[in-house]
């Protein structure tokens, strides 16, 4: 079930496809992500189920998060099980390729309490919750859920933006935390060591995503980033900032930081988990690392949006993906965290040392140094922005 690093992962999409001036501009039109008029309310915008009656579904994600059969490449196994099973026929579609290209192909219909023609929409946590506080996302039913009830792992409850986990449901997780290249330098553990170690400089990357690089920082800070001030966050963005000053970071990333890390041209980088797997499998010198002061942990999220008119139809596709027998399979295919309690289990009949990678199945002491960044209102998300971006030279 492994593969080889697949030259464009699905977490690398989220910012690799944008340039650092776009990066800008999307921070500088933040403002008008909720506009008076673009504000929606359950009331002022009901939805009508017709699952009852048209068995079907359309789900948009984003390209290679799903299993596919390595003999025939249109046949995705999991989903197809699915579609056998419930009889529902599933429409499915990789068109989320950035989080903002997505916002702007849906926000008028949105905004406008209009159909998108879509029931499911996998968006990353600050996009979800950027929705969810515009109003454009639909209650979900828990009843219809147990599986997602019962085996939701703990971690991922109780989430700043969704508390009750009635609005956004993981698909996959991840961490954004350290890695290096054993091959070209000695083992690293914490953040400061990244960012001040005179033998790493030069040699160093972070990640363009904002939320991932400053949660790091924050927590390597003795902050929490899932509740701090404006001036914690400057603090943190101080230190970022001495060590681009001080030429320690070589530049700021999508997930291209890979091919460097794997080839030593990079010492050590702020990097995703899912990446550092898949490096780490043509090359055990390449480490992730959980810093001492903490680690990121972030989600894709399942979302219905206002207007989708199969929702019963998505419900019964959630609770299908939290069986942990089909979250295993996903998993040995994606290898981001499986947020699926019981799934580890169901792993170990596939790929035991899968199912040993605290990479995919996190042990309580890697969770426990895991926060998902706060979520940010309105001004907020354009203040935080802005500054990162001027700060990484965007």
């Amino acid at each position: 079930m492994r593969s080889p690093l697949r030259p464009l992962t699905r977490r690398g999409l989220l910012t690799g496809t944008l340039g650092s001036a776009a990066l800008l501009a999307t921070a500088g039109t933040l403002a008008g992500c909720g506009t008076k008029g673009a504000q929606q309310t359950e009331a002022g915008c009901k939805s009508d189920d017709l699952s009852a009656t048209e068995k079907k579904l359309a789900f948009s994600n984003w390209p290679q998060y799903m299993d596919v059969d390595e003999k025939d490449e249109s046949k995705r196994p999991s989903l197809d099980a699915f579609i056998a099973k419930s009889g529902i026929q599933v429409t499915y579609t990789e068109d989320v390729n950035d989080n903002n290209e997505f916002f702007g192909k849906v926000q008028n219909q949105l905004a406008g309490c209009q159909a998108t023609g879509r029931d499911i929409m996998v968006l990353t946590d600050w996009m979800a919750a950027r929705m969810i506080r515009l109003g454009w996302i639909q209650k979900l039913d828990k009843s219809k859920m147990p599986n997602v009830e019962a085996n939701l792992l703990p971690s991922l409850r109780n989430r700043s933006f969704d508390p009750d986990s009635q609005l956004a449901i993981p698909w996959q997780s991840g961490l954004a935390g350290l890695a290096y290249n054993g091959k070209v330098t000695k083992e690293i553990r914490t953040v400061d060591e990244l960012l001040t170690k005179p033998e790493l400089k030069g040699k160093v990357t972070a990640l363009s995503e904002m939320r991932d690089t400053m949660g790091l920082l924050l927590q390597s800070n003795g902050h929490d980033p899932a509740n701090f001030t404006a001036a914690q966050f400057d603090d943190a963005l101080a230190k970022l900032k001495k060590a681009v000053d001080s030429k320690q970071i070589r530049k700021f990333t999508g997930n291209d930081y890979a091919p460097d890390l794997a080839k030593g041209d990079i010492a050590a980088c702020i990097g995703w988990s899912g990446d550092v797997i898949q490096l780490g499998f043509e090359d055990e010198k390449i480490k992730f690392v959980v810093p001492e002061s903490g680690v990121m942990l972030w989600s894709d999220n399942m979302l219905v949006p206002n207007k989708a008119s199969h929702k019963a139809n998505a419900e019964e596709l959630m609770n299908y993906y939290y069986d942990p027998v089909v979250a295993a399979k996903l998993a040995a295919y994606v290898n981001y965290i499986c947020p699926v309690k019981g799934a580890q289990a169901e792993m170990e009949k596939i790929d035991p040392d899968l199912a040993s990678n605290p990479l995919i199945f996190p042990d309580e002491p890697m969770l426990s140094k895991s926060k998902v960044f706060m979520a940010l209102d309105e001004k907020q998300e354009k203040e935080y922005e802005t500054k990162f971006q001027q700060v990484i030279g965007a």
